[in-house]
């Protein structure tokens, strides 16, 4: 009888599923995500791949130090600050409660150091040493952090302190955090001080030891970074990063009931990433896209058209990896060209349909020819006759 009743149940379903046009072979369930907010981004193309009330208003606590690391990287890249500088600890930068090193006012550490325990730590009192090494004022610093964000297209968001500690106003969201953390990525030596596991700040008064608060670096193959962050209001959150192969994936988690299910839940978008996605490269930095060039009114007769950075196309695992290039160049080039110009665009094709556009540019400069260059010119055609 109860096998009766075992195959009417297994027929009826089956029948149910078939009259709704589904099918119990490719059926796509959602992902069950308890976290309030989710996305999931390819950092190559920036294309959102999930999301789950990605645009909602939130606490972000500590996740707001990737602001505070961006700025400070900028700074380095720039040239306008050194990782053997020495930085004053204020007596407000060591006040800092929550996530600290300890640090002691008056004590004096590297930026190098600092940002280790910003990076690996989540350092509340770093945090602040840093900001006003920067800005020379704590506030000052939070008001370049809202310049950046805007500039960035962050515009959901509100940075009230360096350091994600609670605050009235202070707010961002999944997406925008995506956003700035692919703006993060895009300077190596991040990866300096995020892959470290556990260190000790031997600059430090205190010798503080260090674990990295992000497990996923040490127990999900590829994860390199970036921040988590957890307050009473704002939950658990993370903006973690892996990258396998010629693929980066982005998944910021806000407002996780538990540490453990921001990290399963980041888990959970990145395995779907990797699983559903795939990344082809379709050019690499300077390569060529162009041959000879011709330009008019220049001391030489041709340049080159490269590409300005790497490109990579993101498709479905499976889905057809045959495209088109078509280039069009600017109808007439006329010296003086500057390296790097814009010269045209490149647009990747499959049928009608443009998948991505890049700028084509110079790969040198070229100088506006005088009477001497016309002249050569004029001569070296008369003796090849």
């Amino acid at each position: 009888m109860k096998s009766f009743r075992y195959r009417y149940l297994t027929w009826f379903l089956t029948f149910l599923l078939a009259m709704s046009g589904v099918s119990t072979a490719c059926a796509e369930q959602p992902l069950d995500i308890q976290s309030k907010s989710a996305i999931l981004m390819d950092d190559g193309t920036g294309t959102v791949l999930y999301e789950k009330n990605s645009h909602e208003k939130l606490q972000i606590a500590s996740v707001t130090k990737i602001m505070t690391i961006l700025l400070t990287l900028e700074e380095i890249d720039g040239g306008r600050l050194k990782l053997d500088e020495p930085v004053n600890v204020s007596e407000f930068a060591a006040s800092m409660g929550g996530s600290q090193v300890f640090l002691h006012p008056g004590e004096k550490l590297t930026v190098d150091a600092l940002m280790k325990a910003i990076i690996v730590a989540s350092a509340n009192d770093a945090s602040v040493a840093m900001a006003e090494k920067i800005a020379g004022a704590h506030e000052t610093f939070v008001g370049r952090m809202n310049e950046r964000a805007a500039e960035l297209g962050m515009t959901d968001t509100h940075f009230v302190n360096a350091t994600g500690l609670p605050a009235e106003n202070s707010y961002s969201t999944a997406y925008d955090v995506a956003l700035m953390s692919r703006e993060l990525l895009k300077h190596p030596l991040f990866f300096r001080w995020s892959t470290i596991w556990v260190d000790t700040l031997e600059e430090s008064r205190n010798k503080t030891e260090l674990a990295n608060t992000n497990r996923l670096i040490r127990f999900y193959e590829g994860a390199d970074g970036i921040k988590t962050g957890s307050t009473q209001d704002a939950g658990y959150c993370l903006s973690a990063t892996t990258k396998r192969g010629n693929m980066r994936l982005l998944s910021v988690i806000l407002n996780a009931p538990t540490t453990q299910a921001r990290f399963s839940e980041a888990t959970k978008l990145l395995d779907y990433g990797f699983a559903g996605y795939e990344t082809v490269t379709v050019l690499k930095k300077n390569q060529v896209i162009q041959e000879k060039v011709p330009v008019s009114g220049g001391k030489g007769e041709t340049i080159r058209g490269i590409a300005p950075k790497a490109m990579g196309l993101l498709i479905k695992s499976g889905d057809s990896k045959k495209f088109e290039k078509e280039i069009l160049l600017k109808k007439e080039l006329r010296a003086p060209i500057d390296k790097g110009q814009k010269i045209g665009t490149l647009k990747i094709r499959q049928g009608e349909k443009v998948l991505q556009s890049m700028d084509i540019v110079s790969d040198q400069k070229m100088e506006k020819a005088g009477f001497k260059d016309y002249f050569t010119k004029i001569f070296n055609k008369w003796i090849r006759k």
